[in-house]
């Protein structure tokens, strides 16, 4: 299909690429409106990020998402040492500009908040410069915090290393009595440099990069690497294989859910719900195990297609597990939605304004759960999704009950999907290579996570190579979300608060 120049940007379909030299190349000014009046009017701020030229400049380019009309946005500029801030007048910029910071060197001048992500330090062209976000050691935490003043206000910090086998991540509350009024989370632990690992592949290597980013989201991210590739490569995966993509990305949400639904439950003392959904998680991760032989999906999703097929055999075993499965969720589930003291907790807790859910470009159940109807399989739908529709689960509260209940209608919804689609499964090949990437290419990849929006952007060289990949969490969208749902809460309700949002340490810290 044709790319389409724009006065602001260049316009392309998900799974397309485009020339790098296409992206349209502005003046500072006209990039901070592009993209701000991009986001004024309904965009997303999907990426910003930085990458290294040849001059020495830093390169920025920004992939604003329209889901009314399906299209992506692509605009860039270069920068130096400073350029005026984004995040005044656009706050989905926030977090992106404390990373650009961090990872370039690059001061965005006017940001409110200007801290690392991840506490690294700043690499150029091969070698680590000072970072103008942060003084002295480049240690986790290792920060200056917000404080509020004021008699009877006091501090308490938890983390990172927490009472349950969690990974760590640090809280700062700023409490009066038992009133937050602010939080401040602050992360790191877990950064591994994966990006920088990804440059001049792809190789072996770079797809269980892709599976481990976030091990709870191994068929997510995995299916975003390998669309990528495939879209830089103008290779068209069979039909038999896009499908068993879809379902075991299902079944990774079914099992994300469940999990999510019984530690909730477990977060207000109702063990019932938490015991049985504990079980049941695991007989959603055993249907995958089914198909790969891996519970978290490794080994599954490839470039080309996917690595394991399925008999008919096979298959009525996974018809009947699922079955049982549903039922089972369904009887634990129903117990909370019936239990007077669950709502109790759950309703008008951690609440979410639709306001501020778009002011931050919240995604996935987060987003849903305000009232926004923001997912991929329906606004940029790839592979089965083109011809399989899943309905967009919302609620309208914004609190943890409206986190919880968006997660069932989904896990129905799923449940619903798989079965169709295992009924349906067409015959044909599973697989097949792919050739060369193109050179001087970009590529956006989005899939819908079990958390929210994947987004991984491909940028490849004269020798097609891949000269920088960008990753996106759907909780690098998501933290701050938590920390305003946080506030003017009781501090007893992080818990229940924190779990209702369930963000991925790792996926962040990358």
């Amino acid at each position: 299909m044709k790319q389409i120049p724009t006065p602001t940007g260049l316009s392309i379909h998900h799974g397309e690429t485009a020339l790098l030299q296409a992206v349209p190349h502005l003046s500072m000014a006209e990039f901070r409106e592009a993209v701000i009046t991009s986001v004024e009017q309904g965009g997303r701020l999907a990426a910003l990020f930085g990458r290294p030229c040849e001059t020495g400049a830093v390169q920025l380019i920004a992939v604003v998402a329209s889901g009314e009309t399906g299209m992506l946005s692509l605009v860039s500029t270069a920068v130096t040492d400073a350029y005026p801030a984004l995040t005044p007048e656009c706050p989905q910029a926030h977090w992106f500009e404390r990373e650009i910071a961090e990872q370039w060197s690059v001061r965005p001048e006017g940001h409110p908040w200007l801290k690392p992500v991840r506490f690294h330090a700043a690499y150029r062209h091969g070698q680590h410069v000072w970072s103008p976000a942060q003084d002295g050691e480049l240690l986790p935490s290792v920060t200056n915090f917000f404080r509020v003043a004021g008699e009877e206000v006091h501090e308490v910090a938890v983390g990172p290393v927490h009472a349950g086998i969690i990974e760590p991540g640090h809280f700062r509350f700023q409490c009066h009595g038992e009133q937050v009024l602010h939080l401040e989370i602050s992360l790191g632990y877990q950064h591994r440099g994966v990006e920088r690992a990804l440059v001049g592949g792809p190789t072996k290597r770079t797809v269980h990069y892709m599976e481990t980013l976030a091990g709870d989201t191994s068929v997510g991210h995995a299916t975003a690497y390998c669309q990528a590739l495939e879209a830089l490569a103008e290779y068209g995966v069979p039909a038999r294989a896009q499908t068993l993509r879809g379902i075991t990305l299902e079944l990774e949400r079914l099992a994300n859910h469940t999990g999510d639904l019984g530690a909730l439950a477990g977060d207000v003392g109702y063990l019932p719900t938490a015991a049985y959904c504990g079980r049941i998680r695991g007989d959603f991760l055993n249907l995958t195990a089914l198909i790969c032989g891996s519970r978290f999906g490794r080994g599954l999703v490839r470039p080309g297609g996917v690595g394991f097929d399925v008999d008919r055999s096979r298959i009525s075993q996974l018809v009947e597990r699922l079955e049982r499965a549903l039922s089972d969720v369904a009887s634990a589930v129903s117990l909370l939605w019936d239990t007077p003291s669950v709502l109790a907790r759950f309703e008008e807790t951690g609440t979410v304004s639709r306001e501020t859910c778009e002011t931050l470009g919240l995604v996935g159940p987060a987003a849903r759960a305000c009232g926004v109807e923001r997912d991929v399989r329906h606004e940029f739908p790839s592979g089965i999704f083109r011809f399989a529709h899943i309905p967009v689960s919302t609620w309208h509260t914004g609190d943890v009950f409206a986190r919880a209940y968006v997660r069932w209608l989904e896990i129905q919804r799923s449940a619903a999907f798989v079965r169709e689609q295992l009924a349906v499964l067409s015959d044909g090949p599973s697989r097949g290579e792919l050739g060369a990437l193109s050179p001087d290419r970009v590529a956006v990849s989005l899939v819908e996570g079990w958390r929210g929006e994947i987004c991984h952007v491909a940028v490849t060289d004269t020798q097609g190579q891949l000269s920088a990949y960008k990753v996106i969490d759907p909780s690098f969208h998501n933290w701050m979300g938590l920390a305003l749902a946080q506030r003017n809460q009781q501090i007893s309700d992080f818990p229940l608060c924190n779990k209702s949002f369930n963000l991925s340490y790792c996926g962040h810290d990358l």
